[in-house]
């Protein structure tokens, strides 16, 4: 049952690296590299190379990540690691299979549209190969090498990585809206990263302190179909008691939870954020 299991897991990753690859190289070769529009890590990288030595994108990619991989693989782990060489291979692979081969042709020149639809390809791209748990290599590799050795965090050092990408498009392309552009593909691409790994929810979280617990969660049952969790705790300024009511909503119905606050507790002082993703069943309701 285990190998079974094992089996199907690997699978399902080898399907999601091969689905990233596709994607992310067709984002590069139909609409980021032929408008001159740099993404984040090594891809944008070797995009601007490409532009300054006129070397395939995808070779320049292989010989970028294959160093980065040698030194990075024993703290990614073997598996990790294997995973990962082959997300690189088949990427650089597909790169130049689609443009140097195939000669794939941009499927707009519109900037816009090339920014927007290339970033939420390479997104999809480099989210899939996540989900596959592998790494497209590149600034993943160089973020858990430095901050393995410093004291800073994984994500400060892939934006300075980025941030690095955006300033040198706008001396590469000798153009500053290239770079204004670069950002906004390399913002889109970070968005479907997120929206892959996390999912699309709707849901909102609050957090409602309240001195009407009960009649407030009675009527959040009744009238949402919403089940919560309430918190005991005291008010910072005053030492007097607050209860605190956590509960998921769906964020078309955040309206009406207000409008039941409002009515049967107008003291009451609500917090509403967005909820990246939720694991469990049964703990919340939810009726429609």
């Amino acid at each position: 049952m285990g190998n079974m299991m094992d089996l199907r897991t690997e699978t399902g990753n080898i399907l999601y690296i091969l689905a990233g690859a596709a994607a992310l190289a067709l984002g590069i070769v139909l609409f980021l590299a032929p408008n001159k529009i740099a993404t984040g890590g090594t891809p944008g990288m070797a995009i601007l190379l490409n532009y300054l030595i006129n070397f395939p994108i995808g070779s320049l990619m292989l010989m970028i990540n294959l160093p980065l991989l040698l030194v990075g693989g024993k703290m990614l782990g073997k598996a990790f690691a294997i995973r990962s060489l082959c997300a690189i291979l088949l990427t650089s692979l597909l790169i130049d299979l689609f443009g140097e081969i195939l000669h794939l042709q941009a499927l707009s020149h519109n900037t816009l549209l090339a920014t927007l639809y290339g970033g939420i390809a390479v997104g999809t791209g480099v989210g899939l190969i996540l989900r596959g748990n592998a790494s497209a290599g590149g600034s993943t590799i160089i973020a858990r090498l430095v901050a393995s050795r410093s004291h800073y965090k994984p994500g400060q050092v892939i934006l300075v990585f980025d941030v690095f990408i955006i300033i040198a498009s706008g001396f590469v392309f000798q153009d500053i809206e290239r770079a204004l552009w670069s950002m906004i593909s390399i913002y889109v691409t970070a968005k479907c990263i997120d929206m892959i790994l996390t999912g699309t929810l709707s849901e909102k979280v609050v957090h409602i302190a309240t001195s009407k617990a009960d009649l407030l969660s009675q009527k959040i049952i009744e009238q949402l179909g919403q089940q919560g969790t309430i918190l005991n705790g005291t008010g910072l300024h005053k030492d007097e008691e607050k209860t605190l009511i956590f509960v998921t909503v769906e964020a078309r119905r955040i309206t009406l939870l207000r409008d039941i606050i409002r009515t049967y507790d107008p003291d009451a002082f609500m917090v509403v954020m967005d909820a990246a993703e939720m694991l469990g069943r049964g703990h919340y309701g939810n009726s429609s």
